[in-house]
């Protein structure tokens, strides 16, 4: 009777151990994902979980919401699903009960690094030290849990044709994102998310899947909403094409959203296919689009912040069951020998404008507050409010457009990003009212709408020595590239002497405009974009 008292204690101990054990890392190998431990083939079998009914707050966060943690992750358990996706949190809180949580069910988190505040805007991109610090600050209050599977650095950033130049800069944002998370010790995966445009579709494939291994993304995500209801099938979806255009891709493929709701309620078919024959050779699963019914309807059930209460709707067992009919057939790791061709980066063209081979500058605080120290013309604040940071992309519009502002500007489709580009807004807005001092003789230093001063004796004489400093990495400094040279992914020599640059981009402004004008971004067009994107980064 003792003996069986020891032995009851004994597994008591034992399953409590198992229960809180570690999630199992899942590394890539190829185009597959694996549990680094066991070798097995992993698919996801996620959800995007991202409730907003009863939120009262500035950043939603379901992952600092215990009582909502506590309720969703005992029906996550129900599904049997094996990963979520999380779009937006507030790192600045303490996540480490709903991590835990999450870890005990069995369950992976898929992360955003951006926020709605600090994201890529895909009408006026730019990747610059403050976007990157909150980044970098998600990236270390969430590396430390066992259970982060991934993370995404863009959703459908780049949607159409002429959004593309967009792209340049979330591969700089993998790029630098990457090699943050390995100076860390981290090795979680960077990937991104497209949104199944048919126009830019395959540049956007393989643009991300091109160049050098440290500025590529570690696995790509589609989000696809192309089959609707019992009557469609692998063929007449669509499905079967965005299978095709992956079949040789060298890196992982997931469906990171499905889930059409043109027919309620959903009975989720493309399961059949995602996880079957048709695709699972070559995507890793999927995340359905989502967890709780919002205004887009689109949820399986319904839930507040902070209240225990679920109500399940018509496609919650729907859903249920087509999971448990998911079987993929799997490969062990040690089985795989993995194929397909690298990607060929995309040539610039009516509907790619942006040159390939070449990316925006990693940013450099360093950099950036050496140029602010040589200005004689500057802002007495960075800390702007909306009207004066409307002010001010209004006179840098002016400026720009009369002079030549290549430092603090960019040409995706010519590969040219002046040296102080991944300056913050307030920073490439002081630089421009600077030269327009300078043009002036220094005889005006001021900015309507907008408080300026001059400096009679800037800390920095040189401006060209700031390009030496040390980038937000830690990587020595060098200048970013305006001539477009093919050699280079990430940087190489430039002028700063802007007349002759201006008289270099005339030039090629001439030949480009002939070709394609429509699509090509000259200097006048650079200078109103960055104009309003001074403006827009006040708006926040």
């Amino acid at each position: 009777m003792k003996f069986s008292l020891l032995s009851a204690a004994s597994v008591g101990v034992l399953c409590a151990a198992m229960s809180a054990a570690a999630l199992d890392p899942i590394v890539i190998k190829g185009s597959k994902f694996f549990n680094e431990k066991t070798g097995e083939q992993f698919f996801f079998k996620g959800m995007a979980y991202q409730p907003r009914a009863g939120f009262k707050g500035e950043t939603m966060d379901p992952l600092a919401d215990t009582v909502g943690c506590k309720r969703d992750i005992e029906v996550f358990k129900d599904l049997g699903i094996n990963s979520i996706r999380v779009y937006e949190v507030d790192y600045t809180k303490n996540h480490d009960t709903c991590m835990k949580l999450l870890e005990d069910a069995g369950i992976y988190l898929m992360l955003d690094m951006p926020s709605p505040k600090y994201s890529i805007n895909r009408k006026e991109p730019y990747w610059d030290h403050d976007m990157m610090s909150h980044w970098t600050a998600k990236v270390d209050a969430f590396s430390k849990y066992p259970n982060l599977i991934a993370w995404l650095a863009g959703n459908e950033v780049a949607n159409d044709v002429e959004t593309t130049p967009s792209a340049a800069f979330v591969k700089a944002a993998i790029r630098d994102m990457k090699a943050y998370l390995k100076k860390k010790g981290h090795k979680t995966p960077v990937g991104y998310a497209d949104n199944d445009d048919m126009h830019i579709r395959m540049n956007l494939i393989n643009y991300f899947n091109c160049g050098d291994k440290e500025t590529r993304a570690d696995f790509y995500g589609v989000n696809i909403y192309r089959w609707c209801g019992d009557d469609s099938n692998f063929k007449t979806s669509g499905y079967e094409d965005v299978t095709k255009n992956m079949t040789d891709y060298t890196i992982p493929s997931l469906l990171t959203e499905y889930g059409c709701n043109l027919v309620r309620p959903r009975t989720f078919p493309e399961l059949k296919s995602l996880y079957g024959s048709d695709m699972a050779n070559t995507f890793s699963g999927g995340i359905m689009y989502e967890y709780s019914e919002e205004d887009n309807k689109y949820g399986i059930v319904s839930v507040n912040y902070g209240d225990s209460k679920v109500e399940k709707n018509g496609d919650y067992e729907n859903l249920k069951k087509a999971l448990k009919d998911a079987k993929p057939k799997t490969i062990k790791s040690a089985d795989y020998k993995p194929s397909g061709k690298d990607s060929v980066c995309p040539k610039t063209s009516n509907t790619w404008l942006v040159k390939s081979e070449v990316l925006p500058p990693t940013p450099s605080a360093a950099r950036c507050k050496c140029m602010m120290d040589s200005l004689g013309c500057t802002l007495k604040k960075e800390e702007l409010t909306a009207d004066e940071g409307k002010a001010l992309g209004e006179a840098v519009g002016f400026i720009c457009g009369k002079t030549s502002c290549s430092d603090i500007s960019y040409d995706t489709a010519k590969g040219n990003y002046g040296n102080f580009v991944a300056c913050e807004p307030a920073q490439r807005s002081a630089w421009a009212i600077n030269k327009n001092y300078l043009n002036q003789n220094k005889a005006k230093c001021e900015v309507k709408g907008a408080d300026t001063m001059t400096v009679s004796s800037p800390k920095q004489g040189d401006q060209a020595a700031c390009l030496k400093e040390k980038d937000d990495i830690g990587n020595v400094g060098s200048p970013s590239t305006n001539t477009g040279d093919d050699k280079s992914t990430s940087g190489g020599s430039s002028k700063t002497d802007s007349e002759k640059e201006k008289e270099k981009e005339d030039e090629e402004s001439e030949t480009t405009s002939s070709k394609n004008s429509s699509a090509l971004l000259s200097v006048q067009p650079v200078a109103t974009l960055l104009a309003s994107a001074v403006a827009l980064f006040y708006l926040f």
